[in-house]
């Protein structure tokens, strides 16, 4: 699925078209990732989400976009999110570099 390291979008709908439950997936997942974040002072990571990863929308659905970079400074946390999505089915849209 994911070869080399790209910015991806993980969905919230599942690879059957299914909605993946619960409704607030995509800001747990982000709060998760607020650490990863350059110059957060950790008094306040749990006021603002990562630049690397965040919550979006996406064909008017929740979604979570992560950044390529993420891979390079922190490759356990990339392989987190590639994995999540994998083992809950989520549809995933790569990002070119040039969008």
């Amino acid at each position: 699925m994911f070869e080399s390291v790209s910015s991806f979008i993980i969905c919230g709908d599942t690879n059957q078209g299914e909605p993946f439950r619960p409704s607030d997936w995509a800001e747990r997942l982000c709060g998760v990732m607020t650490c990863f974040a350059p110059n957060m002072d950790a008094r306040h990571a749990h006021l603002k989400y990562s630049q690397y990863v965040y919550p979006t929308s996406y064909e008017n659905k929740k979604a979570v976009f992560v950044q390529a970079e993420l891979e390079r400074i922190e490759p356990m946390a990339y392989r987190f999110l590639v994995t999540f999505a994998i083992d809950n089915h989520l549809r995933t849209v790569l990002v070119s570099s040039e969008s």
